[in-house]
């Protein structure tokens, strides 16, 4: 299944996307596309609706973040060797793990908001994962039985808050706006392999990212399985896991950065697309 939230910020409604790309409204069925929902029960529940019975949702759609009430929105840093190359950093050892504040997460296709005295905001085309059961301690074996569900994210970072203003990557990484997370949350049955999508990314019509997730250092099941031995994931929790090459920072023949004006498309395989315009601060 296609699960998304449609509607005002704020003010989103649960919606199901039917085979023919259209959405139905599913508020007579569940509140919304949140941890209670996309639990075994809430899917099988939502599996066995007839899409044709659903209301179907008219005219322009604003597509929300794809899962409501997330609590922790973790990501994964230098997961592609060849990113790692070319962020001049060695290939990790174990996982890279640092937070993007839930405060960040959007809509797919919202502007983006470039931070005030912001030098290096940055893009990054990445695999989101979604949780669908509490997953403590999981192994690496079952750990894909707790994922609900995967979607496209755009883990958009401010390079010089990231790593020239002390040791913490988080700095750079939760700036409002800087988490756009949809347009839909596709089930993990629909999706099949997590490790086999492709995934693009580009800026102004030129493509500069453009990578697979085959290409991971550490996949899925083991970034679950990681996790869950520092911490907790719940039902609705996110995980971005890392990008293919071809950043702002690792441009050549020197890096080159987002400004006011520039607008970034990106997708996934079987995940969607998103299209976002970078303004400027306001304030």
């Amino acid at each position: 299944m296609k699960l998304c939230r449609h509607g005002a910020p704020g003010a989103e409604k649960p919606g199901l996307v039917d085979a023919e790309g259209r959405i139905r409204d599913l508020s007579a069925h569940v509140a919304d596309i949140d941890g209670a929902a996309i639990g075994p029960v809430g899917l099988a529940k939502l599996a066995g609706l007839d899409p044709a019975s659903l209301p179907l949702v008219e005219g322009e759609v604003r597509y929300g973040p794809c899962v409501a009430g997330t609590r922790h929105f973790v990501a994964i840093g230098l997961n592609y060797a060849d990113h790692a190359a070319e962020s001049n950093l060695p290939i990790p050892e174990e996982p890279v793990v640092f937070n993007k504040w839930v405060s960040c997460i959007q809509g797919p296709n919202d502007p983006v908001t470039i931070p005030r005295d912001s030098q290096k905001t940055d893009w990054e085309v990445e695999l989101g994962v979604v949780i669908g059961t509490r997953a403590s301690y999981v192994s690496e074996a079952d750990a894909l039985r707790h994922v609900a569900g995967y979607c496209v994210v755009n883990d958009v970072s401010e390079r010089h808050w990231q790593q020239e203003r002390g040791m913490t990557w988080d700095k750079g990484k939760g700036f409002p706006t800087f988490g756009p997370v949809g347009p839909w949350l596709v089930t993990a049955d629909e999706v099949g392999d997590p490790q086999a999508l492709s995934m693009w990314l580009s800026v102004n019509g030129k493509r500069v990212q453009d990578g697979n997730t085959k290409t991971m250092i550490f996949t899925v099941a083991q970034i679950v399985a990681y996790l869950s031995q520092f911490m907790t994931l719940e039902p609705g929790d996110i995980i971005t896991t890392g990008t293919p090459p071809g950043v702002g920072l690792g441009q050549k023949p020197a890096p080159w950065y987002l400004k006011a004006g520039d607008v970034v498309e990106l997708g996934i395989d079987k995940l969607g697309q998103q299209r976002q315009d970078f303004v400027a601060w306001q304030g």
